[in-house]
């Protein structure tokens, strides 16, 4: 039964089914109650549909590229990530670099067709795991647009019923544990269309909040490159604030960071998340992740190197240990 998890937000804080996040935790003096503490995972759900560039990410057991073992492992995964405190985790429609970083990128992974009609193999893999997270009771959030990918939709109209037939979907289908983030670093500068970056970044966030099922409607965001804070749109419109830290290595101006989001003309009250930072330290006394707890805002992990959860072929389970290390403190700082 669909719905199992049901994911709100009460100020500043998240709450799933009926209760803050993390009741009662404080660790270190930090309030971890209401946070939702997160990690990259864009590519869940990843495929290329160019056969030019498809056997890049071929399994070195098989020589083949997998959309469905894709998958099938990552939702595999994800109790043991559940065990260890996570309750979030970031997908995509149209995913993340394949190798971590890149400035081409000729492959053609997208949910949508040229058109902004939703793929059948897709959203068969996108139900798969939103049904595990539903039953695990974590929450996701869901990317609808990447910048290397968003030209792969004709024109605006195309951009515009992608987000209709999303944000229906997964309304009509019952889920309650997604957050949507309509583009993913919306600032970055190398969009193909206008609507989805500053300064018309909260149209697409109105308009996705604009479509409800059963007088419910789902919590809208977009987020932001690392050093940047969100527009005066999103600020006001937004349901909750996405920041990235990227090229960010010092704790203290990603603390600085937080701060200045919530000074943004319009904010009043509401979740701040870091869902990508790929900086870490976690054996150090000061690093990004304790500066975002510091700040009461939520941090996500993430992990683009070479057996990451980002490069593909991924390895979704804790098999280095930079992601042992991430999903320690996570279990320490949660206290599960």
């Amino acid at each position: 039964m669909r719905g199992r998890t049901q994911v709100s937000i009460q100020g500043d804080a998240f709450w799933i089914n009926g209760a803050p996040t993390y009741a009662g935790r404080i660790w270190n003096g930090h309030r971890i109650e209401g946070l939702l503490l997160n990690s990259r995972m864009v590519n869940g759900i990843f495929d290329d549909l160019n056969p030019e560039t498809r056997s890049r990410w071929a399994y070195p057991d098989t020589g083949r590229w997998d959309p469905d073992r894709n998958t099938a492992e990552f939702c595999a995964a994800m109790e043991r990530w559940r065990l260890h405190g996570l309750l979030a985790f970031t997908l995509n429609l149209q995913g993340g670099s394949p190798e971590g970083y890149s400035r081409d990128q000729p492959w053609h992974n997208s949910a949508f067709d040229s058109s902004g009609r939703l793929r059948p193999d897709y959203l068969g893999r996108l139900a798969q795991v939103l049904e595990q997270s539903d039953r695990l009771g974590m929450a996701v959030i869901l990317g609808l647009f990447y910048f290397g990918q968003d030209h792969r939709l004709r024109d605006e109209s195309a951009v515009i019923r992608a987000v209709e037939e999303a944000v229906d979907w997964l309304l009509v289908q019952g889920y309650q544990n997604v957050l949507v983030e309509i583009a993913n670093e919306c600032d970055v500068g190398r969009y193909s269309h206008p609507i989805l970056t500053p300064p018309r970044e909260h149209e697409m966030i109105e308009r996705a909040q604009a479509i409800s099922r059963q007088r419910r409607r789902l919590l809208v965001s977009t987020s932001y490159q690392g050093r940047s804070i969100p527009g005066e749109g999103a600020a006001r419109t937004a349901d909750f604030l996405l920041l990235h830290a990227n090229f960010e290595s010092f704790p203290e101006r990603l603390a600085h960071q937080i701060r200045m989001t919530r000074r943004v003309p319009g904010y009043a009250p509401k979740p701040v998340l870091v869902t990508e930072d790929d900086h870490f330290d976690f054996d150090k006394s000061r690093n990004n992740f304790l500066a975002a707890l510091g700040e009461y805002c939520s941090w996500g992990y993430f992990d683009p190197f070479a057996d990451g959860f980002q490069t593909i072929p991924a390895n979704w389970e804790l098999n280095t240990p930079r992601k042992r290390a991430f999903f320690s403190n996570v279990k320490e700082i949660t206290g599960h």
